[in-house]
């Protein structure tokens, strides 16, 4: 946590999600309905190819993770095989989920790019009872907490802002080692974010990728 520090955030001037049916639990990781996809395969959600990436030598981990209907599944799996995640995790996770919070703006380009609009140039902030990382402690008035993940969504914001007008983009992936997805090393993945990936087809993305 060295590279972040802990903030107050007075909640009445922020935009703030706990839960995905809120007004703006779009932004959870948790959220349904903002499908990602790699490698011909269907990802229901951020966090569970999030969580996938955690096992970058284990693809049949990988597969049951992604295979859960349910995110909060998926990462139970995941620490059902903590004793497997990738040993600089610790130094790596936050890379790897902006990395994911971008593709899931990449493949539901109008839905999240409306809801990050609507949040206009406020502060982020997830609120949690259990995470202070990743989120803030709700305290009365006001919440506490490193919020990496809302400092990462205003990254976002601000890339949709940069890039809205596009048809195709190229997005690069963490520079890590050994970042693999079913085993193949992910490398850009370029997408044409004025498609609509919702209408139940699959894609090769890997063509795209050279890989």
């Amino acid at each position: 946590m060295s590279n972040y520090n802990k903030k107050i955030y007075l909640i009445k001037d922020c935009v703030t999600f706990r839960r995905t049916h809120e007004e703006y639990g779009g932004l959870s990781n948790m959220a349904g309905g903002f499908l990602i996809y790699i490698e011909e395969v269907k990802i229901l959600t951020s966090e569970a190819l999030y969580q996938a990436c955690r096992f970058s030598d284990y693809p049949e981990i990988q597969k049951e993770i992604i295979e859960q209907r349910s995110p909060m599944t998926a990462k139970d799996i995941s620490r059902k095989y903590n004793y497997l995640t990738r040993k600089d995790w610790e130094s790596t996770r936050v890379q790897i989920m902006n990395w994911c919070i971008h593709m899931k703006l990449l493949y539901n380009w109008n839905r999240m790019g409306k809801l990050l609009q609507r949040t206009m140039d406020k502060e982020i902030v997830e609120l949690s009872s259990k995470d202070d990382f990743w989120g803030a402690y709700e305290k009365g008035d006001y919440a506490e907490g490193y919020n990496v993940l809302g400092l990462l969504l205003k990254q976002v914001r601000k890339d949709y802002r940069l890039n809205q007008d596009k048809k195709n983009i190229i997005l690069g992936c963490p520079s890590i080692d050994n970042f693999k997805l079913f085993g193949h090393t992910i490398g850009n993945i370029k997408v044409d974010v004025t498609k609509n990936y919702h209408i139940g087809e699959t894609y090769n993305l890997f063509d795209d990728f050279g890989l």
